[in-house]
């Protein structure tokens, strides 16, 4: 077991650090963001409450995740482990900049091309996988959730395509999360929580970069909270997407992704039953708009309703997660 002085180094102090590096470093940013004229632009097909948020700073996310960088180099004493999830936080995050500069540069809502996205993520998850199979040697297996602690070996090559199906699948769940003030800052700080709590007790590395990024996104949340003065953009909330996976798949609990990141599932699937839905009835739409938050706001519910109900939603089963 773990002494308080420990835990503490762990957890707190990380958190807190990464906490006030954030709230600086957004600060000083949203002026920068504003000169450069980096600002969002919203489709003319979105929401249109959504419209008066265009020219609201974007690229906000290089903010915490500096703060995080920070934060883990001045913690990575004994903690090698991080450095993989950071690897693959940061990224992420670098392919999250370039879509989002080169949507600015054009002055539009199209950035990366598909094909190009995708080729990149392949690079940095394949570049992290060997990492944490070869360097770190975690190995392949898996602890399966609900059979009482019971662990799944996979074959190599059948776990390579988990990892990669795993990975780029919680990148685009965080991504269309990404659409409210708040939103996705908020419940990655909950699933933050969960991973912390697991990195306390089997991976002191995980939990470091964990509490640290769970202060870095309350800092951020100071300026990104409803109504916001700065959005994460691609930056940020690919950057939360590659963190989720990288610390799941270290921590040897990717499966439980499916439990404390339900939030990051219900957006993609609710985005894909609808494109299905929409094309089996030549025009018809299973929900009112997706992502689903989209569908909620349009039933009357306001932003911060959301936020506050997503994020609950996300505690719960990151309690369910962490008992299982």
């Amino acid at each position: 077991m773990m002494d308080g002085k420990m835990i503490a180094m762990t957890t707190a102090l990380p958190a807190l650090t990464g906490f006030v590096l954030s709230v600086i470093l957004t600060k000083q940013l949203i002026p920068v963001l504003h000169r450069l004229k980096f600002g969002q632009y919203e489709r003319e097909e979105g929401m249109a409450s959504h419209q008066k948020k265009a020219g609201t700073p974007t690229m906000g996310g290089i903010a915490f995740v500096i703060a995080l960088v920070i934060t883990c180099l001045v913690f990575m004493k004994g903690n090698p482990r991080m450095f993989p999830v950071l690897f693959l936080t940061v990224g992420f995050g670098l392919i999250g900049f370039l879509d989002d500069f080169l949507k600015i540069s054009k002055k539009e809502n199209e950035g990366l091309l598909a094909w190009q996205k995708f080729i990149l993520q392949i690079a940095v998850t394949g570049a992290f996988g060997a990492w944490m199979l070869y360097g770190a040697k975690i190995g392949t297996t898996v602890l399966l959730p609900f059979t009482g602690g019971k662990t799944w070996t996979m074959h190599p090559v059948l776990f390579w395509c988990f990892l990669f199906f795993c990975v780029i699948g919680t990148v685009n769940g965080t991504n269309f999360t990404d659409g409210l003030d708040g939103l996705a800052s908020s419940v990655t700080a909950a699933v933050c929580l969960v991973i912390a709590l697991w990195g306390v007790v089997f991976d002191p590395g995980v939990g470091v970069i964990a509490s640290a990024l769970f202060g870095a996104l309350l800092g951020f949340l100071a300026f990104n909270a409803y109504p916001a003065k700065v959005f994460m953009g691609d930056t940020g909330s690919l950057a939360l997407g590659g963190f989720v996976a990288g610390a799941a798949l270290m921590l040897g609990r990717p499966i439980y992704i499916v439990l404390f990141g339900f939030i990051y599932l219900c957006e993609v699937v609710s985005v894909m039953l609808q494109v299905v839905y929409f094309k089996l009835t030549h025009g018809k739409r299973l929900f009112k708009m997706a992502p689903i938050h989209h569908h909620f706001e349009l039933c009357g519910w306001s932003e911060t309703r959301v936020v506050t109900v997503f994020t609950a939603v996300t505690l719960l089963c990151g309690l369910v997660a962490l008992c299982v």
